[in-house]
Order: structure tokens, then C-alpha cells, then sequence
């Protein structure tokens, strides 16, 4: 049980390319996933970078040990039950989508961040594929 309301700054992190090769020559898929960077791959993140990646993370377990401490075991079972069943929710993923629900549950429905103004699906540059989308869903390899 940890009461951290902040991340950790030092967290071991380890990235593959391996998620990222082509399935029948073998080598980085450049096309989808990007240039690939050594870079990044060698050296480890800033701290900072860290802590704002597990931000959300570090604030669900907060706030579902606070729920236990304060309402008991069901509260948090609960949270996560609920948590679980809207994020399943069934669409086309290259389909933009809102999901109210789990924004009302972890409480990002009384914020503006610069996602509600800045992620005008008109305004991407992404291209619709769809073949690729289903396939990522799926977890189905090219």
C-alpha cells in the first residue's frame, strides 16, 4: 500500500524494437512506426519524463487506496470493475472516439486539458488505414 501521490523518478525502463520489426523481412517496419532511433533505445529518460508518464498511473492507485481506507475492500473492487467494463467498449479504432464514462470516472470531466481543444480528428494528418487499424486491435501481426 503506498500513498505516493507523486511517481517515482527512477523507474527502470526498457524498450524493444522488437513489436516494431516486419513480419516477413525482419527488419524495423520504418513506414509504421517510425524512423528508429538509437538514441532513445541506449540512453534513459529524464526523470521528469518518467514521473509524467506514470502520472495517471501513480494517481488511480492513490486514489483507490484512499477508497479502501476510507469505504473498504468493495470500493475499490468496484472502481476497477467498473474501470474494466467501459474500457471494452466496442468501436472502430480509426474512428475518433469520446469515452464519457471512464473521463467521468477517473475524474477528467471537471479539467480542460489541451486534449479537449487540440484533438480536432479533422484536423489529423493521420491517414485512415483501415486494414492496419483491425490488425493492431486484434494483435495480429503483419
Amino acid at each position: 500500500m503506498s500513498f505516493r501521490i507523486a511517481p517515482d523518478s527512477h523507474t527502470p525502463q526498457v524498450k524493444s524494437t522488437f513489436d516494431t520489426t516486419h513480419a516477413e523481412l525482419g527488419g524495423h517496419d520504418a513506414l509504421r512506426y517510425g524512423v528508429r532511433s538509437i538514441k532513445t533505445e541506449v540512453m534513459p529518460g529524464h526523470p521528469l519524463e518518467n514521473r509524467l508518464n506514470q502520472w495517471e498511473e501513480t494517481q488511480w492507485e492513490l486514489k483507490l487506496n484512499l477508497a479502501r481506507q476510507a469505504y473498504g475492500m468493495h470500493a475499490p473492487i468496484k472502481m476497477m470493475m467498473e474501470k474494466s467494463i467501459v474500457e471494452k467498449r466496442q468501436h472502430m479504432p480509426m474512428f475518433p472516439s469520446s469515452n464519457l464514462h471512464l473521463d467521468i470516472l477517473m475524474g477528467k470531466d471537471e479539467t480542460i486539458d489541451y486534449e479537449d481543444f487540440l484533438n480536432d480528428p479533422s484536423m489529423s494528418t493521420d491517414a485512415l488505414d483501415v486494414h492496419t487499424s483491425m490488425e493492431r486491435k486484434l494483435n495480429l501481426k503483419v
